[in-house]
């Protein structure tokens, strides 16, 4: 499909398209099937020392030395030659907590053996990371680059020259030196961790549930890893401060319970259980309830079904599901369900995805009429009897503790997402469901807008647009004819329009989007995937919302700016509203969202020639602004993006003239001082887009067919945004350095460091020292 014709596609059709790659993991040999270079990176001496640069004080420095085989000192001194800081230790609490960061910025520099190396992991455990840490295979595009080994060697002259460049560009662009990581990455997590004395406890909200993800929480496989704690006492009275009583957590069946037919898959469950049941007890002192996430169940690899032809579903690629329509697979799926609640029966619940990009049930990709028992059903009837076995596992899991349950004997609430549902399974699927099942749709998707004359409608992950659309308010009434509670899924705290920030300061946006749902009267709301689970003045305003079916947006703002920034709020509370007004440009698409820069914003790497790389899902960007652009005309997506770098811009300088006359207490001033750093970070990414955009469209222009003329302007052009670009990355690296909550997000954990960007300055002085002279050459 072209991107001039790209329509309207939700995630789940852009993996049917083709646009998203399902994974095929069998243990990693789909590397061999691709013939795809990696990346040359000439701004660097060479491979070594970019591998050495992208890695420095992310990796313990004994590690570093064994990947290359050599000793700490020679290391260290190659370090010293191209100016990088000095060696920090790297605690093991940070190499637990960065390892997607670790995995992607090696990702077009090791092969796999020597990545497995970096990371200290086996083949196993990469592969299940891949596979099921949020997709992360699909973020990194569905190939693995091919890549030499990377050795350490003496340098030779030309290498030892380069170094000197090297150097030289870290003085003259970094005149105070080597920007410092003044906040350790993470530090964040001992700030939000701290027991405080001040944490506000919020008043009860007409909406319930209000459950999020936890902001630091780990997403693979969070159950055993007990030295890091997803939910510490200081963070959970705080997430209670903000308006939740709830958060989730992502889980694999079979790694929580007995998988029967291969009880390898399952080791460690009942560790696992008993680390749940410890979470669920801590939460629940501070009012927060504890759901899980049901993907289930999930696909095998055909070797499998080898030995259980009986189970075998629908096949895609080298798997196949365990078809839920065969009753061992329905025994199984209660039985878990059974033991999971009989063992933690104060779960506050479950939520189920039935057609998400995981392979799961047989139609869960559309494709149940290859199957020979769930051929002969409808979707609707397959999916909905997925859910009701969940429901009925629940059930027995409760019944079986009798009445000591006390007035926890309901149970567990089940929430049935409809992500992914086609048009038309709604209807079939909801009236079968359980009574006591709740429906949660995607507040704003299908939400038609128009975004600099181009129109859209919005699949989800938007703040700049403002639910509900139409089909949630159609899928939420069809559950209320038939006695079903409802849940609005939104994006309260941040979302994929930029996730980057602890959370998009556009409240205004977010308080008229939720009492837009308060008049719709649903029950309840999941506040966020695994992005904006920070405790924000965003999910502050949602709980103000739902406290009062009077108060307005801009009466929930002030109470929450003067709560936070004292005599600053009034001023606060304009800037959140212009900050919205600029916001609402954003040219939403759902290939924007997912393709375009926005997590890497000026971190992301330019070029003198197309990589041929596609964008991939909120990962690896490039120079695809055909894809970052989706159905946009150029100039219209770049266009947008400037009405809202431009919006912030202007909002946060008044901002911060307002609050120089006002008289704050300390903590007042640093919250204050942290909130414009979050809206400048904005104002960063998308004004480094905007840069972006320009360079490859020149750049592709310089290389036709065009007269002299033309090309000595593109040329003085592109000068001029190279020079921008760095003035932004080094703006961003102090930013980073002295906020360590920028450019991390729980499920891709660090987007970006302070390395990056100054590597980022680094490929913009090649570009302008080596590139630059050549075409001015060529066209002179």
């Amino acid at each position: 499909m072209t991107h001039s014709r790209r329509k309207f596609l939700t995630s789940a059709s852009l993996l049917t398209a083709g646009l998203l790659a399902a994974p095929d993991m069998r243990g990693m040999s789909f590397y061999k099937r691709f013939n795809k270079l990696a990346l040359d990176l000439p701004h660097f001496p060479d491979k070594l020392h970019a591998f050495l640069w992208r890695n420095w004080n992310l990796v313990p420095l004994s590690r570093l030395a064994a990947v290359l085989k050599t000793a700490p000192q020679e290391v260290l001194s190659l370090a010293s030659a191209i100016g990088l800081p000095a060696s920090r230790q790297v605690s093991a609490d940070q190499q637990e907590r960065s390892y997607l960061t670790i995995i992607r910025r090696n990702w077009h520099l090791l092969p796999r053996e020597q990545l497995l190396e970096l990371l200290g992991w086996t083949d196993e455990k990469l592969t299940f990371t891949l596979q099921e840490d949020d997709f992360f295979y699909i973020k990194l595009g569905s190939l693995k680059p091919e890549c030499g080994k990377v050795t350490f060697k003496p340098r030779s002259a030309e290498v030892k020259v380069k170094e000197q460049w090297v150097t030289r560009v870290i003085r003259e662009e970094f005149k105070d030196g080597f920007p410092e990581q003044k906040q350790p990455l993470f530090h964040f997590i001992n700030d939000l961790s701290a027991v405080s004395a001040e944490t506000v406890v919020q008043k009860s909200s007409g909406f319930s549930p209000r459950f999020g993800y936890a902001y630091f929480a780990l997403f693979g496989d969070p159950l055993l890893q007990p030295d890091i704690d997803p939910y510490p006492e200081g963070y959970l009275a705080r997430m209670s401060a903000s308006g939740m009583d709830g958060t989730w957590i992502h889980i694999v069946l079979s790694k929580l319970t007995p998988f029967q037919w291969d009880p390898s898959l399952s080791e460690h469950w009942e560790k696992r259980l008993e680390n749940l049941g410890r979470l669920v007890k801590k939460s629940k002192q501070h009012g927060i309830g504890i759901y899980l996430y049901l993907n289930e169940p999930r696909f095998l690899p055909l070797a499998f079904f080898e030995k259980h032809p009986e189970l075998k579903g629908v096949t895609i690629g080298e798997q196949a599901a365990l078809c839920t329509s065969h009753p061992q697979v329905q025994q199984y799926l209660t039985d878990s369900m059974a033991l999971i609640t009989s063992r933690v029966p104060d779960l506050a619940g479950f939520f189920s995805i039935t057609a998400s990009e995981n392979h799961t049930n047989c139609w869960s990709h559309g494709k149940g009429a290859e199957c020979p028992r769930c051929g002969k059903r409808s979707p609707g009837a397959v999916i909905s009897e997925l859910n009701n076995l969940y429901l009925t596992g629940i059930r027995r899991g409760m019944a079986g503790l009798g009445p000591s349950a006390g007035a926890e004997a309901s149970g567990p609430r089940l929430i049935a997402w409809d992500w992914g549902w086609k048009d038309g399974w709604a209807e079939e699927i909801i009236p079968l469901l359980g009574k006591e099942t709740a429906l949660m749709s995607v507040s704003e998707w299908d939400l038609p807008i128009e975004r600099g004359g181009i129109q859209n409608k919005v699949g989800e992950y938007s703040i700049s647009s403002i639910g509900p659309g139409p089909r949630a308010l159609r899928h939420w009434e069809i559950a209320r004819r038939h006695g079903l509670k409802t849940i609005a899924k939104i994006q309260a705290g941040n979302t994929w329009e930029i996730a980057a920030v602890p959370y998009i300061p556009a409240l205004e946006n977010v308080a008229k989007h939720a009492e837009n749902l308060r008049q719709t009267k649903v029950d309840g709301l999941m506040l966020g995937w695994t992005l904006g689970g920070y405790p924000s003045p965003n999910l502050e305003v949602v709980a103000e919302m739902g406290s009062s079916d009077t108060i307005s947006a801009r009466e929930a703002m002030e109470k929450v700016a003067r709560r936070r920034y004292g005599l600053a709020g009034t001023a606060v509370t304009e800037a959140w509203q212009k900050y919205s007004e600029a916001f609402r440009e954003f040219p939403y698409h759902v290939g924007v969202v997912y393709s375009a820069p926005l997590q890497a914003g000026p971190s992301n790497l330019l070029w003198d020639r197309p990589t041929g790389y596609r964008a991939t899902m909120v990962g690896l960007p490039y120079d695809d602004i055909n894809g970052w652009r989706a159905n946009y005309p150029t100039e219209v997506f770049i266009s947008q993006l400037q009405k809202i770098t431009d919006g912030f811009n202007k909002a946060l300088a008044a901002l911060r003239v307002k609050a120089k006359t006002l008289k704050l207490t300390g903590l007042q001033q640093k919250a204050l001082l942290e909130e414009c750093h979050v809206a400048e970070t904005v104002a960063i990414h998308y004004g480094s887009i905007v840069n972006q955009s320009r360079f490859v469209v020149n750049r592709d222009k310089l290389s036709a067919g065009i007269e002299k003329k033309e090309a000595q302007v593109l040329i003085s052009e592109l000068e001029t945004i190279l020079k921008e670009e760095i003035v932004l990355a080094r703006r961003m690296a102090v930013l980073q350095g002295n906020d360590s909550r920028l450019g991390f997000e729980a499920s891709n954990h660090y987007f970006y460091v302070v390395n990056d960007l100054v590597e980022k300055v680094l490929n913009c002085r090649d570009l302008l020292d080596r590139w630059l002279p050549q075409q001015k050459k060529r066209w002179s």
